[in-house]
C-alpha cells in the first residue's frame, strides 16, 4: 500500500467525519429545546466538523499540489479559540437575562442575587469600582 493511498484514505475519512460532525451539530442546533442546550451544537460538534475538514485540507494540498499554506492552520486555531469564548459569552448573557426575568423562552426567572465579583475582576462583571452591587 503506497503513501498516496493511505493519505487519500485519511483525507476521505476526515472529510466524512467532518461532514458527520457538522450534520449532527446542525441537527442539534435546530432540534434542541432551550438556548443552553442549543449551544452545544455549534460549539462542540460543528467546531470538530470544520476542524477535521480543515485538517484534511492541510494534508491534501502539500501532497497533491506540492505547496503548503498556513491559512488552514490559522483558521483552525482561530476556530478552536473563538468558538468556546463566544459560547461562554452567549451563556453568560442568557443567564443575566434569566435573572432579569426575561429569558425569551417562557422559562422560570431566577431571582437569587448575583454573587459579588472578585475584587480584581471589575472589567468582567457588573460590579462597580467600590464593590457596591448594581441592581
Amino acid at each position: 500500500m503506497s503513501l498516496d493511498v493511505i493519505a487519500e484514505a485519511l483525507i476521505a475519512f476526515l472529510i466524512l467525519l467532518g461532514g458527520a460532525f457538522a450534520l449532527i451539530g446542525s441537527w442539534g442546533l435546530t432540534r434542541l429545546p432551550t438556548l443552553m442546550s442549543r449551544l452545544h451544537g455549534p460549539t462542540k460538534a460543528t467546531t470538530l466538523g470544520v476542524g477535521s475538514c480543515l485538517i484534511s485540507s492541510m494534508i491534501y494540498f502539500p501532497l497533491k499540489a506540492g505547496s503548503w499554506s498556513a491559512h488552514e492552520l490559522l483558521i483552525t486555531l482561530f476556530l478552536f479559540i473563538t468558538a468556546p469564548v463566544s459560547a461562554n459569552m452567549i451563556a453568560k448573557a442568557h443567564l443575566h437575562r434569566r435573572r432579569s426575568g426575561d429569558d425569551g423562552e417562557g422559562g422560570k426567572a431566577i431571582h437569587d442575587p448575583l454573587p459579588p465579583p472578585p475584587p480584581e475582576a471589575h472589567w468582567a462583571s457588573f460590579g462597580s469600582e467600590d464593590g457596591a452591587r448594581m441592581p
